[in-house]
């Protein structure tokens, strides 16, 4: 049986200057890298969270697999069949089982739209006919938690969480196999953070969904996630069980994420690993290992000259192979 999504050496890259620009910038082709051979593979009713820095390209590789951005590289397969290379017409039967959920509740819906044509459109747009739209609509609304009196309003007279909720229901209205939710409790309270991802939760068990969650926030997914991939400028740097990699992460970076995660314990000391300087500009990376100039292990001469790849240290834990990782990673 083929796994429900695998993606195989995933190359993304947008285009900053042109010709005599990027020449001039020392931009060499003028091309960047926003996402450089990325590989993962998720099963049904699994999640994944997909975590790293602004920048990281995170949220681009979520639109590729989606279809909304097309890569130059590598392959995307959604339960055994390529999607890379087809066209909008071949692709669009396969974006209904690939939900979406953008990353500003308020700002993704139309300012224009009631609640109940926002649910619709996903229909519309995909010519999906129900017997009883009113009847479906009245459904997913009751699915997640929105009262039926709300059917009327507009975005600006709905709050983060209810907009949240208005944004799930879009993404299940026709019923994906796995939905993407790209910062689902950004700009959200901390209690309504919490009654969103119940709500998540509840709904992969009632209807096994996947869900790739794409956030730079590690205690978010601490309790939500079964496997966990960090990125680094584009690349995946360690990837694995979520127990594991909280337990004892590996890559350096990783361990600095996981060290700034505050604990309410009033006795407890953290033992913080502070990176030195911000993530690198993908227009002008730094030689060999991108991690390099901010890792708080001594870099050896090897790592600014060899781009480390992403290799598998044991079943289904995946790691760097620079000195840093392979060396200090377990300790």
């Amino acid at each position: 049986m083929p796994e429900l999504l695998e993606v195989e050496k995933l190359r993304m890259q947008f285009r900053t200057e042109a010709g005599f620009g990027a020449r001039f910038l020392n931009h060499e082709d003028g091309w960047i890298d926003a996402v450089l051979d990325v590989s993962f593979k998720m099963t049904t009713g699994q999640t994944m969270a997909l975590v790293g820095e602004s920048g990281s390209g995170k949220t681009t590789l979520g639109r590729a697999i989606i279809g909304l951005l097309r890569p130059q590289e590598g392959s995307i397969k959604f339960q055994g069949t390529e999607l890379v290379g087809l066209g909008d017409r071949d692709y669009k039967p396969y974006r209904r089982n690939i939900g979406m959920m953008f990353q500003d509740p308020v700002a993704s819906l139309s300012p224009r739209r009631s609640v109940r044509a926002q649910i619709l459109e996903p229909f519309q747009v995909h010519k999906y006919k129900e017997q009883n739209m009113d009847m479906e609509v009245k459904r997913l609304m009751s699915v997640v938690g929105l009262p039926e009196r709300f059917e009327g309003r507009f975005p600006h007279e709905l709050s983060g969480g209810q907009a949240r909720r208005v944004g799930v229901a879009r993404a299940l209205a026709l019923s994906p196999k796995i939905i993407i939710a790209d910062e689902p409790t950004a700009g959200l309270d901390v209690s309504v953070q919490g009654e969103v991802l119940n709500l998540m939760r509840g709904l992969q068990s009632q209807f096994s969904i996947s869900y790739l969650v794409i956030t730079h926030n590690l205690p978010v997914v601490r309790h939500t996630s079964d496997r966990i991939a960090i990125m680094y400028l584009g690349k995946l740097v360690e990837v694995g069980d979520s127990e594991s990699i909280y337990r004892n992460p590996r890559h350096p970076y990783t361990k600095a994420l996981i060290s700034a995660i505050p604990v309410p314990d009033p006795t407890h000391v953290p033992d913080r690993q502070i990176l030195e300087g911000d993530v690198p500009s993908p227009i002008n990376p730094p030689p060999g290992c991108a991690f390099a100039p901010r890792c708080p292990v001594k870099a050896s001469d090897e790592c600014t000259k060899r781009v480390p790849e992403l290799v598998e240290v044991e079943p289904g834990y995946w790691l760097s192979d620079c000195d840093c990782c392979q060396q200090n990673g377990g300790s």
